[in-house]
């Protein structure tokens, strides 16, 4: 039963998660492009509000005339909207799934022993300190620099570093896929944290100095700017590291980590292309093709470098044909290690997924499962928690590749 619940906990959760985060980085990439599509007004009436920059859209059958104002309006509106729910519901949601997900069952999802034999108390702790320690250093090397003649430059070479040091700590402290997501998750965490100790209260002090009739201070706007063009930057790497959970063959790479940081860089060289395209159509920048090309050919270079290989059971590779096959490949040597690897989560007291590893019905029914999980993508055991070996992985590719579903 507690399985069952956590499994609906789950699903629940990654759906709210999901919706919240498209309204999040839906209301970020407009804002991005509105930014950088703005030209100067052209009506003098405009101008004297204080008007820098206007854009003109269709969308919906209808046409939209936004407009920035420098500094601040003339006179606050009676209602004036602000985005910072969305960012909230998606950080909240967000550790919710990844406390059902990976810190309730730190011992079979967050740790693995081949990599730090730590118990459970204390790879939870390591895990959340992840989240902290980033924005504290992201939040100082963005104080200290940020301001500073090349601020940008020196801050994104800085946390490009950061990202790099906690992925590969990640990587070789837990489980790949918990290593992936915790990697996300910190740099979401940053994002987040944007928006409640920057973002609003800079937004909220200038309301407050418009509302008090005091002039309002422009380092208010251009700290939020600041870290909000940093969040448009996170926003790729951040999603790859998410969704990688479902794709073994990025994490599950002995060079895990630099697989993440490729691909998290390859990211942020696409998003930089998106960002640039709106100026360069307005001739403020030259194309930013390169940056697409650079991005590119990274996730090209990946794919390239995880291609996969044939694997060797007893002289027949994974995938080729069977009629070769030889050796020990019988139903009851496959079971003897189904019962020492598999049973304590596959069996008649514990059923994961529903399924059951000690019945030759059901064994034989998910053969081609069980041949994908244990011998190509070598995914389960979980982390390989029980110690199945190369061999006993090849007896059950043999014994697949035989015929084993119909034997």
């Amino acid at each position: 039963m507690e399985n069952y619940l956590l499994d609906w906990a789950n699903l629940l959760l990654r759906w709210v998660h999901v919706i919240t985060a498209i309204a999040w980085v839906g209301s970020s990439f407009y804002f991005v492009f509105l930014d950088s599509s703005l030209t100067p007004p052209v009506d003098e009436d405009l101008k004297k509000q204080g008007v820098s920059g206007e854009l003109w859209a269709v969308h919906g059958g209808g046409f939209y005339h936004p407009v920035k104002f420098a500094v601040s309006p003339p006179r606050l509106p009676g209602h004036l909207h602000w985005f910072y729910w969305e960012s909230y519901s998606t950080w909240l949601s967000g550790f919710a799934l990844f406390t059902v997900s990976y810190l309730w069952s730190a011992s079979t999802y967050l740790i693995d022993k081949s990599r730090m034999d730590w118990a459970p108390a204390e790879a939870i702790a390591v895990a959340l300190a992840f989240l902290a320690v980033f924005w504290l250093l992201y939040d100082g090397v963005c104080r200290l620099f940020g301001q500073k003649k090349h601020g940008d430059a020196i801050v994104g070479g800085l946390v490009l570093v950061l990202v790099c040091v906690a992925a590969w700590l990640a990587c070789h402290w837990f489980a790949g896929r918990a290593a992936f997501l915790l990697v996300g998750a910190m740099m979401a965490t940053a994002m987040s944290a944007n928006v409640f100790f920057w973002i609003i209260p800079g937004q909220r002090t200038v309301v407050a100095q418009i509302k008090a009739g005091q002039p309002v201070d422009p380092v208010h706007g251009k700290r939020g700017k600041q870290r909000s063009v940093h969040n448009t930057y996170f926003t790729l790497p951040v999603l790859f590291a998410m969704l990688s959970g479902h794709y073994s063959f990025t994490w599950s790479h002995p060079q895990n980590w630099l697989v993440l940081i490729v691909m998290m860089l390859a990211g942020a060289a696409i998003r930089q292309f998106f960002v640039l395209r709106h100026g360069y159509k307005l001739g403020r920048n030259s194309h930013p093709l390169p940056y697409a090309m650079v991005g590119v050919a990274l996730v090209v270079a990946v794919v390239i470098g995880l291609r996969p290989t044939s694997v060797a059971i007893n002289n027949v590779a994974v995938g080729a044909s069977t009629e070769s096959a030889t050796g020990k490949n019988d139903y009851k040597s496959v079971q003897a290690v189904l019962a020492q690897r598999c049973i304590q989560c596959h069996g008649a007291q514990v059923q994961m997924k529903n399924l059951r590893l000690d019945l030759a019905d059901s064994v034989r029914q998910h053969a081609q499962a069980i041949y994908q999980q244990a011998v190509v993508q070598k995914l389960m055991p979980m982390n390989n928690a029980t110690q199945m070996t190369d061999a006993e992985r090849a007896l059950i590719g043999r014994w697949y590749l035989a015929g084993g579903a119909t034997q």
